[in-house]
C-alpha cells in the first residue's frame, strides 16, 4: 500500500481559504455595521493572528489612495500615462527613505533627481554611467533584472504614521513609453493610409487598394497593445521595492556607512561589490 502524497494548496486556493475561514469567524459575531481598532484587534487575537501584522495592515487600510484610472477616452484606448503602488512598512522615516535610496541605486538604472524631506524624485540615467552600472550588474553578484529604466520620473512620498510605521507611495510617469508605442503604432496606420492613396491614384481596383489598411491598422494595434505588458513591468519594479522596505530593508539612520557622492564613489563602490563577489 503506497502513501499518498498531501495535495499542494496553491497561493490562490490559500487566500481564498484563508479568506472564507475569516467570513466564518467572523460571522459567528455580530459586528454590526462595523469594528473599532480595539474590536479589530481583539478579534485578530481570536483568530491567531499576530498584532504587529494586523496593526500595520490596519495602516495601510487608513492611508490607502484611490489607484490611478484612466483619466479620458485616449487613455483608456492606450493605457496609463502614470502608475501607482503603495505601503505600509515597519520602520521609521529616516531609515526608509535611506534603504529605498539604496534599493533604487543598487537595483535600477536610475538617479536622484530632487530629494526634499519625505519627497524624492528619480530620473533615468544614461552614457557612461548606466553602461557601468548594466556592466557591474551583468558580471556581479546582482542578478534582479532593470524595470524602471525606461519611465520618465520615478517619484515617492515617505510619511510618517504611529511609532514605527511609516506609509510609502511610489509612483511612475510612463508617458514616454506610452508615446513610444502610440507613434509606431501611428506610424503603421500611416504607412497603410498612404500605400491605399498611392494604390488609388494609380488607378488601381478599389478593393486592391484598400487592401493595406486593415493590414496596417491590424499591425499598428498589435504594436500598441504591447505597453500593456511594458506597464505590468513598471509595476513590479515599484512592487518589488516595496517589497524590499516591507520586509525588513529599512535600517535606522544612525546605522549608516558614511557614502561617497558623485561618480567617483559610484566607481570606487561598484569595485568594491566586485571585489566582494
Amino acid at each position: 500500500m503506497s502513501n499518498a502524497t498531501p495535495a499542494r494548496i496553491d497561493r490562490a486556493a490559500l487566500e481564498r481559504i484563508i479568506q472564507r475561514a475569516a467570513e466564518l469567524q467572523t460571522a459567528e459575531r455580530d459586528t454590526g455595521d462595523g469594528l473599532t481598532s480595539d474590536e479589530l484587534m481583539a478579534l485578530g487575537r481570536e483568530v491567531g493572528i499576530p498584532g504587529q501584522y494586523l496593526q500595520q495592515a490596519l495602516l495601510e487600510e487608513r492611508t490607502r489612495l484611490g489607484s490611478i484610472g484612466a483619466a479620458g477616452l485616449f487613455e483608456r484606448v492606450t493605457g496609463p500615462g502614470e502608475i501607482a503602488a503603495q505601503r505600509v512598512v515597519r520602520g521609521d522615516p529616516a531609515g526608509v527613505e535611506q534603504a529605498l535610496l539604496r534599493w533604487i541605486e543598487k537595483n535600477e538604472l536610475l538617479c536622484v533627481q530632487r530629494q526634499q524631506a519625505g519627497r524624492i524624485t528619480w530620473e533615468p540615467i544614461g552614457g557612461m554611467q548606466a553602461a557601468f552600472r548594466r556592466s557591474t550588474a551583468a558580471f556581479g553578484s546582482g542578478k534582479r533584472p532593470f524595470m524602471l529604466s525606461r519611465v520618465a520620473t520615478v517619484s515617492a512620498t515617505i510619511l510618517p504614521l504611529e511609532s514605527g510605521y511609516t506609509h510609502v507611495a511610489l509612483s511612475a510617469d510612463t508617458r514616454k513609453v506610452r508615446n513610444e508605442y502610440v507613434g509606431a503604432g501611428a506610424a503603421l496606420a500611416g504607412a497603410g493610409v498612404a500605400g491605399t492613396a498611392a494604390l488609388v491614384a494609380l488607378g488601381a481596383l478599389l478593393p486592391l487598394a484598400l487592401l493595406p489598411l486593415p493590414v496596417a491598422f491590424g499591425v499598428g494595434y498589435g504594436v500598441l497593445r504591447r505597453f500593456a505588458p511594458a506597464v505590468a513591468r513598471i509595476q513590479l519594479g515599484l512592487e518589488r521595492a516595496l517589497d524590499f522596505l516591507e520586509q525588513g530593508g529599512a535600517t535606522p539612520q544612525h546605522q549608516l556607512p558614511d557614502r561617497n557622492a558623485g561618480i567617483l564613489g559610484l566607481l570606487a563602490d561598484e569595485v568594491r561589490k566586485a571585489l566582494k563577489s
